[in-house]
């Protein structure tokens, strides 16, 4: 099976890309600038859409997307090796460098033409990629990167042809072509191995299904491609191997290992009626599963889907580099012009005069402007998809490090949406452990949601739990049972009432207070005794307290906004230390309370479950759905997180912060280095005895690009999981 996946991963993007291309060339007009990365930002794309296996159910014809990808960086390095070999001879025939290196090399009839001839092969094969990009750029008019370099080549070495026909006087440029074109491969090659590793994590998505699975069949089993299956086909999941479609547990338990999709470092325990991801990691149980989606719907191919969009999605940074690269094609062909008519002005035209052009058109690199945010934005949104955090909207990220203010939704974001027990309180003779395992072993049978809190509480305790006899349920009241011969009741403060039982002296100012909080109070009874008294909550996630803490810490303002009473809410804010509340807040009328605080000046998130809060998550400047779990499609929300996790949004603002960091770097870079280098290469400081020679030129291009590559992917470094406080 693994001999594959590898072409699972180059195959998993053709389709998708179509549809994503179409929209991309849509507003072309408006990306004008995109012709200085048009072979890499395109591979950038080509590299991560990596959806189509799932958009026929599985991997069928997995045979195009890598060989473009592979085809992009061999582009560059089979020319580039030809073209260091036949470089060699051109550089040792060239009479300049035989003065220089003080050897000379003999002569015989026809040897003139050898370093001509060996130029031709390396100016036709070895430059082709770059007359071809020349020319794709200049038939939809946007001339860049490769104009550029296929004009200085061409220059030098349609200028050398003359000179070895005798139609101009002068040295042949041959071994400065010859060097030229070697360096811009091996830049472009070092360029394109940087791109695609921007795209590792997405790859290694691609990766995560199986080739085929085990469907149960009357007779036993049978081995089916992915892209066979159907919905409701029962399916056998051996120890060890991947979960071949999103799928419900049937039979079995065993730990499954889900980091590769949510960022969860646990390996998550899955029982009957559990849910199992595609593409995550069967631990050492069988299980037997029922398939519940497939193809294009499952959880993996929504997060390649988001992940794409977010690539795609334009960035403010972007758009202004893209127009800077744009225009800095027409300042590096100006100033070219410029230094051709000055420096025939001052010593006419020669060899001297077309080295400083040459120069001057290889050395401008409008390509590390148009690489500097694609490569920030491949890298950070890869990176944040590994941990679970899925960018549907560049702008939501961007906008995430201005952040001064964050509304969370009460119900399933700060809390866990479900009733748990929050408080106990038992008579001096009886143990808490003791009394909840009497509750919940009464309670047991029920599917009520006292019961169920009373289990899990039970559970979370790991307690063991005595057998109970003659069950019976008192309608309206609670339920009763015997244990050890002994007769308890379970139930709320009717059953109290009507049993005329008082509560104990010590029991009812708190009580009270657990009643004024919002929270629903159940009492365990010995006959007519109340041996303990159980409060129940929608309870609060661990993680909530940590993040809200951590959020203040950094001066950013915290509420909650809960369609709950008020005392509910004032009693999560009170444990939280939640300063802001909003509570009975109807669902149309969250987004009005986002305003509230945009109108105050903040700059504000909304985070919620994005199903009844998709108005506010709309409204807010960055809108977060958290606790997508296997739904990550939730169209509201800029940025979609697959966990409960409310640290999360502490994760969000670190790497927008970290990503904004390195695109200023880049782009400051880019910048800072074309201001320097166009002058040098024109020969401003000539008259000091200081000139760039073509060589030298085209090093300092292709490291200028390689530089910004190699920055944009020190953000790999980030520790995202690190963030929390």
């Amino acid at each position: 099976m693994q001999h594959n996946h590898s072409k699972h991963a180059e195959t998993a993007t053709r389709n998708v890309h179509h549809g994503s291309r179409a929209a991309h060339e849509q507003h072309s007009h408006e990306q004008h600038a995109e012709h200085h990365h048009m072979h890499h930002e395109q591979h950038i794309t080509q590299s991560g859409n990596q959806h189509a296996p799932m958009q026929h159910g599985g991997h069928t014809g997995h045979a195009g997307h890598s060989e473009h990808a592979g085809h992009s960086e061999a582009m560059f390095k089979r020319p580039f090796w030809i073209s260091l070999v036949l470089s060699i001879p051109v550089v040792a025939l060239a009479e300049m460098v035989q003065h220089m290196l003080g050897y000379h090399l003999p002569t015989f009839p026809g040897s003139a033409w050898i370093e001509p001839i060996l130029a031709s092969v390396i100016f036709w094969y070895g430059g082709w990629v770059f007359l071809r990009g020349a020319f794709d750029e200049l038939r939809v008019f946007k001339p860049g990167m490769m104009t550029l370099v296929a004009l200085a080549i061409s220059t030098a070495y349609i200028y050398s042809l003359a000179v070895s026909f005798g139609l101009v006087s002068g040295m042949p440029f041959y071994w400065e072509m010859a060097t030229l074109v070697t360096i811009m491969l091996l830049g472009h090659w070092m360029e394109m191995r940087a791109i695609g590793s921007a795209q590792s994590a997405l790859k290694e998505l691609a990766k995560l299904l199986p080739d085929v699975a085990e469907r149960i069949t009357p007779s036993g089993t049978e081995k089916v491609p992915v892209s066979a299956l159907q919905m409701d086909d029962v399916l056998l999941v051996r120890p060890g191997s991947q979960i071949p479609a999103d799928s419900v547990v049937l039979e079995g338990e065993s730990q499954v290992n889900e980091s590769m999709i949510t960022g969860e470092s646990r390996p998550q325990h899955k029982q009957p009626g559990e849910e199992v991801i595609a593409g995550t990691v069967n631990g050492s149980g069988s299980l037997r599963v029922r398939v519940v989606r497939t193809g294009e719907k499952t959880m993996l191919a929504g997060i390649m889907r988001l992940v794409e969009e977010a690539q795609q999605s334009r960035s403010q940074a972007q758009a202004l580099a893209d127009r800077a690269a744009y225009w800095l094609t027409f300042v590096a062909a100006g100033v070219a012009l410029i230094t051709l008519i000055a420096w025939t002005i001052a010593q006419g035209f020669n060899d001297v005069t077309l080295e400083r052009v040459v120069t001057t058109l290889v050395v401008a690199c409008p390509h590390a402007l148009g690489l500097a945010i694609p490569l920030v934005i491949a890298i950070s949104t890869a990176l944040s998809a590994r941990n679970g955090i899925l960018v549907r909207d560049r702008l939501a990220l961007e906008q995430a490090r201005k952040l001064n203010a964050v509304i969370f939704d009460k119900t399933g974001t700060l809390t866990k949406g479900e009733q748990g027990l929050v408080r106990m309180l038992t008579q001096p003779t009886v143990r808490e452990d003791e009394a909840l395992a009497r509750a919940a072993a009464i309670e047991g049978d029920s599917e009520h949601i006292i019961a169920r809190a009373l289990m899990s509480a039970a559970r979370e305790r790991h307690l063991s739990l005595p057998q109970v006899s003659q069950f019976q349920a008192l309608p309206g009241r609670g339920v009763q049972a015997q244990i050890e011969g002994r007769t308890f009741q379970v139930g709320g403060p009717r059953l109290l009432a009507q049993a005329g039982v008082q509560l104990p002296t010590a029991f009812v100012d708190t009580v009270r207070a657990w009643g004024h909080s919002g929270q629903t109070v159940v009492y365990l009874l010995e006959e007519r005794t109340v041996q303990a008294a159980f409060a129940l909550a929608d309870v609060i996630r661990p993680e909530s307290r940590e993040a809200v803490a951590a959020l203040k810490k950094q001066g950013i303002r915290v509420a909650m906004l809960t369609g709950d009473s008020q005392e509910v809410a004032e009693w999560v804010a009170k444990e939280l230390d939640i300063d802001e509340v909003f509570a009975q807040v109807l669902p149309e009328h969250k987004s009005e309370k986002v305003r509230e605080l945009q109108r105050s000046g903040a700059k504000v998130a909304m985070v919620g479950d994005g199903v009844n809060d998709a108005p506010a998550l709309a409204q807010a400047d960055v809108g977060i759905a958290i606790g997508a779990g296997t739904d990550v499609a939730r169209a509201s929300a800029g940025i979609v997180l697959v966990k409960n996790d409310p640290r999360d949004i502490l994760r969000i603002i670190t790497l927008s912060k970290a990503s904004y960091r390195k695109m200023l770097q880049n782009l400051a870079w880019a910048a800072g280095y074309n201001v320097i280098a166009l002058p040098l290469a024109a020969g401003v400081l000539a008259p000091l005895g200081f000139v760039l020679p073509p060589a030298f030129g085209a090093v300092l291009m292709s490291l200028s690009t390689i530089i910004v590559a190699l920055n944009a992917q020190l953000l790999r470094g980030l520790r995202l999981n690190d963030q929390s406080a």
